[in-house]
């Protein structure tokens, strides 16, 4: 699964789109995974999720490349520091345009089977990093909760399909980010609902946990690699699915 704990709408002074919020030209919604990190031999989390490993265990190791991020450290922390090159360019990249997520149940907490307890509004705090629209896939129903700075977490029980078509809807011709984990990315993937893909190979080995590509064939499924650079903590590689020019 992704960075929990780092996911927020945001805008970089280099770039008018960041800073208007504008629409792609085209102003239709894309299906994006941007910025998955998974291990050498294939994994997007760690193995035994719980309150102190919500990446599970050894989850963290994966993400060496963007902690250290302008991005990254502006979104968590307000921070003005931060390295700028490869791994700040696609980080930034990642939250042009969003205008709503869709995020498996693990991504959202540690919580398994019927909602016990319903103190818990996510792993962010009060005011979570998304502030958009969250569609959370879950078989266990839930009001919505509205959170500080315009996150709304809603609990779609139908499916992969109708989460789609609310936050769609949500987003109003933005892109939709399907934020992880990996299993919720694989359903979206053999579908051929996912638009394009942003990889980052960190170069670590888990050994266990939740593979990402497991039983998908991206190549039947019609996805290409369209870019691959290596930066010294990261190799990022992006796959479109053929016949998406990525307007």
């Amino acid at each position: 699964m992704g960075v929990l704990y780092i996911h927020r709408h945001v805008r970089t002074p280099e770039s008018a789109d960041y800073l208007s919020g504008t629409q792609t030209e085209a102003n239709v919604t894309r299906v994006l995974v941007k910025g998955f990190t998974i291990s050498l031999d294939g994994f997007g989390a760690g193995p035994n999720q719980d309150i102190d490993n919500p990446l599970g265990i050894g989850g963290t190791e994966l993400h060496q490349w963007l902690v250290s991020t302008r991005t990254f450290q502006r979104t968590l922390f307000g921070n003005d520091g931060g390295t700028t090159g490869i791994d700040d360019d696609f980080a930034a990249r990642g939250f042009q345009n969003v205008g709503a997520w869709i995020l498996g149940r693990n991504m959202f907490g540690p919580i398994r089977g019927d909602w016990q307890d319903t103190s818990w509004k996510g792993w962010w705090g009060d005011s979570p990093p998304y502030h958009t629209p969250v569609f959370i896939l879950t078989h266990h129903a839930r009001p919505p909760i509205e959170m500080e700075g315009g996150t709304t977490f809603h609990f779609v029980t139908e499916g992969i399909h109708e989460a789609l078509d609310r936050a769609r809807e949500a987003a109003a011709g933005m892109d939709v980010r399907i934020g992880g984990g990996p299993d919720t990315i694989r359903q979206y993937l053999r579908e051929g609902l996912v638009d394009e893909l942003h990889i980052a190979i960190a170069p670590v080995l888990l050994g266990r946990g939740e593979p990402l590509f497991a039983g998908v064939d991206l190549r039947a499924l019609g996805y290409a690699c369209v870019e691959s650079v290596a930066s010294e903590k990261a190799t990022h590689v992006v796959l479109r699915r053929q016949g998406d020019t990525g307007a």
